[in-house]
């Protein structure tokens, strides 16, 4: 059974960077391009960025470009996004999720993991 664990989220102020989390088990991580998305209440999911199967190469949505980064350590099993200089409207649910990196850029992908909040206080 394959599961995603996101965790790291949590209150943080504007300007704050919080480290998230996501926890692979039950496939094998290596052979998985990974990516987080966000999507806030009422509105569509949104990607955030892509690594893939080495972590050679990346993606960023143009809102996180230049604040986020995304990376993983294909030896834990684990994925993870850094988020600096962090703003209110970064206040959503953020997820992880395991698939190809066409379907991962397209807003789809093999499996998700159930979100972990952030909330940038102003």
């Amino acid at each position: 059974q394959v599961q995603l664990v996101e965790s790291g989220g949590g209150l943080v102020q504007a300007g704050g960077s919080l480290r998230l989390s996501c926890a692979a088990s039950g496939l094998t991580f290596s052979t998985y391009a990974m990516g987080w998305f966000r999507q806030a209440p009422g509105k569509g999911r949104e990607i955030v960025a892509a690594i893939s199967l080495s972590g050679t190469n990346t993606y960023y949505a143009d809102p996180m470009k230049g604040r986020f980064t995304i990376s993983r350590d294909n030896a834990k099993n684990t994925l993870y996004l850094q988020m600096n200089s962090l703003k209110p409207e970064d206040t959503v649910v953020y997820y992880c999720a395991a698939g190809d990196w066409y379907k991962l850029r397209h807003i789809d992908s093999d499996y998700w993991g159930r979100g972990t909040q952030v909330t940038v206080s102003s």
